[in-house]
């Protein structure tokens, strides 16, 4: 045989197992998951990656079990497509289960081929996006498919402020599979198609009695509104992608680099008069505080997080002069912006992750104080508070306030104030910073006097007047230099965008030390 000839049998070898590890569990199995709306796991690589950009590693790997038949059931790629690849020309590195394969089980060459790539994005600086689409440990490999679980736990832990992380549950993701999604930066889910929980329905009816489906169990709604798991509840598979890819717009590809830089056509000197407007006369009528977002950010867009989850607190990325910056703002549309558990824990970890990544924080503050109850102190409100107060406080990024109406006892010290090293702290003319609102504040201060009045209604009326004009408002507060300006609204813009650009050299650092211990 020429020389010729043996090598373009070898290349016809090379394409007929490449074309083999492509079809995954075969062609029935591959129709049959598009048939239920999802699509397969390489579909899903080359629509997430930029066009042509995807480099596998791995493609022929196999599983060595040889227990349980397994010997004779072997399929190159062992159930996850693993590689890097490009998303708007910046890196990333992404594997991609297949449910095709053994359920998309974890075995121990399927947790070797994931670590690999996540070591591998250590050492260059890139994110790890997963793709999850898996039944679980592979039950026949026993104890070596929940090492290979573990081996994945210590990388993401490892990799957590280093490297962006983000999870996409594509499908099922049960037991042990769901603590890497959790451990890692954001997790996106998929509603009617993706789940995820400890124990399934059929378990828990087994154990507990009580009835639930895989939906109201551990559906991406679920996640989004109740648990606060999830972060984005997508349509469908392209669209938890296409947010994936946004998600990567607005942050760096490691804890080194600055966030990517989009230019922008909206003026940085741009007001807005509408904003002189938008602060209700009445303190106690709600407002939506997306509508000062949009009013101030670059294009008036906001991409927010955690949209269904304790709304009364808004969070999310935007760009401001072309910047990505975090967003932190309380919802007066919503329980009045007040602070409960959900709320201090979804922003508390939403500050620690911008403070990782170098995103400066632009806190938009109306908060009447934390959520009273019974139910809140019971559940650990003084703890769960206390963790957005250290966020904020251990973040060394740049910081901005702007206190847009109340700001009222120990909640305004935890709302980014100057006190905890905010760097720039704005207040508009409505602002009302104070212990508390007016009129409990009379209520506490002259409760012997009211209880004595001749006239009860008319003292307190005066009282609250009295010490509204003394206390409601931003002057107290600016005298002390505990607030930097007192800004018109609709200078927002100009004045974060002209702050920004003085802090982009900002150097603070924390005392020396292992890490410090959050109220967990």
């Amino acid at each position: 045989m020429k020389p010729e000839a043996r090598i373009k049998s070898k290349i016809d070898i090379l394409k007929e197992i490449s074309l083999i590890a492509e079809e995954g569990g075969g062609v029935a199995r591959l129709e049959k998951q598009r048939a239920s709306g999802k699509m397969t796991a390489r579909e899903r690589v080359e629509f997430f990656l930029d066009e042509g950009s995807f480099e596998e590693f791995d493609k022929f790997v196999v599983h060595r079990s040889t227990d349980f038949g397994l010997e004779d059931q072997k399929f190159p790629g062992d159930g996850v497509i693993t590689g890097h690849g490009l998303v708007d020309g910046r890196e990333v590195f992404i594997f991609a289960q297949d449910f095709t394969v053994f359920g998309g089980s974890l075995s121990e060459t399927h947790a070797q081929k994931i670590c690999k790539i996540m070591d591998m994005a250590m050492k260059t600086g890139a994110p790890v996006i997963g793709l999850n689409d898996s039944g679980g440990a592979r039950i026949q490999e026993g104890v070596v498919s929940l090492a290979g679980y573990a081996d994945i736990f210590l990388r993401n832990v490892l990799s957590s402020g280093v490297i962006p992380q983000i999870s996409c549950i594509l499908g099922p993701c049960a037991g042990g599979a769901v603590y890497s999604p959790a451990i890692t930066d954001f997790n996106v889910m998929v509603k009617e198609s993706s789940y995820m929980f400890i124990t399934g329905p059929d378990v828990i009816k087994t154990v507990t009695h009580e009835e639930v489906t895989k939906d109201e169990l551990g559906g991406a709604m679920t996640h989004n509104a109740k648990s606060g798991v999830a972060h984005f509840a997508a349509d469908s598979d392209e669209h938890a992608l296409r947010i994936t890819r946004e998600l990567i717009s607005f942050i760096p590809s490691n804890n080194v680099d600055n966030p990517p830089f989009v230019p922008t056509t909206d003026p940085s000197t741009r007001a807005d008069e509408a904003l002189n407007s938008m602060i209700p006369e009445s303190p106690s009528q709600p407002y939506d505080i997306r509508d000062i977002i949009h009013n101030v950010v670059d294009d008036g867009y906001f991409f927010e997080v955690q949209e269904h989850y304790a709304p009364n607190i808004v969070i999310g990325f935007t760009r401001l002069g072309g910047y990505s910056v975090g967003i932190v703002a309380n919802q007066p549309a919503y329980l009045a912006g007040v602070l409960d558990i959900g709320a201090s824990v979804k922003a508390a970890r939403f500050v620690r992750f911008c403070d990782c990544f170098n995103i400066p924080l632009i806190t938009f503050e109306d908060v009447p104080g934390f959520l009273p109850g019974v139910n809140q102190e019971h559940a650990g409100i003084i703890r769960h508070g206390a963790k957005l107060l250290y966020a904020f406080a251990e973040a060394t990024v740049p910081k901005i306030t702007v206190i847009t109406r109340k700001a009222y006892g120990g909640a305004y010290c935890v709302m980014a104030s100057k006190h905890i090293r905010t760097d720039i702290n704005f207040a508009y003319p409505t602002a009302e910073i104070a212990v508390m609102g007016s009129v409990g504040a009379v209520g506490v201060l002259f409760r012997k006097e009211i209880s004595e009045a001749e006239d009860a209604e008319e003292f307190r009326k005066d009282k609250v007047a009295e010490f509204t004009e003394k206390f409601a408002n931003p002057y107290i507060a600016a005298e002390r230099g505990y607030i930097d300006e007192v800004i018109e609204p609709s200078q927002t813009r100009p004045k974060l965008i002209r702050a920004l650009s003085l802090l982009q050299n900002k150097r603070d650092t924390n005392p020396p030390r292992k890490h410090g211990n959050i109220p967990l």
